[in-house]
């Protein structure tokens, strides 16, 4: 994956969120159609929000997603978009979703911010700033 830098007025940015999340009791029931359809709804929630979806994994217990979104938007935002609307959408076009689970989704979920820069790299950058700052009267200042 390469990187890229994304901008909006007043900000550039580049940050990724891995969200994982399961169906109620982890029942397996997202295969088939249910799967193909879940995919088609993830990536048009994603459009409609301009987030870039970097990889999508429908599993028939769990979903992994790695999503590129606006900074404006947090963590439990993004994932209760894609939590919320999805489960109104394949409860009412999948009867036996109803049938089998009080709601589709498990209340919780798995979120991690996901960036090419580690937390080692930011701390070492914090903790040297002092070292890049040109002394007064120095040839670089």
């Amino acid at each position: 994956m390469t990187r890229q830098v994304r901008t909006s007025p007043g900000a550039a940015y580049d940050l990724g969120y891995h969200v994982v999340w399961c169906p109620k009791y982890r029942r397996p029931v997202l295969g088939g159609r249910v799967k193909a359809r879940l995919e088609e709804l993830i990536r048009a929630k994603a459009d409609e929000h301009g987030w870039q979806i970097i990889a999508l994994e429908v599993m028939p217990d769990q979903v992994h997603l790695f999503v590129k979104p606006h900074p404006k938007n947090s963590p439990s935002y993004v994932a209760n978009q894609f939590k919320g609307f999805t489960s109104h959408v394949l409860r009412a076009e999948f009867p036996h979703l109803r049938s089998k689970l009080p709601t589709l989704w498990s209340r919780s979920y798995f979120v991690a911010s996901v960036g090419v820069v580690s937390a080692a790299m930011v701390q070492r950058y914090i903790e040297t700033q002092y070292e890049r700052v040109p002394k007064k009267g120095s040839a670089d200042a």
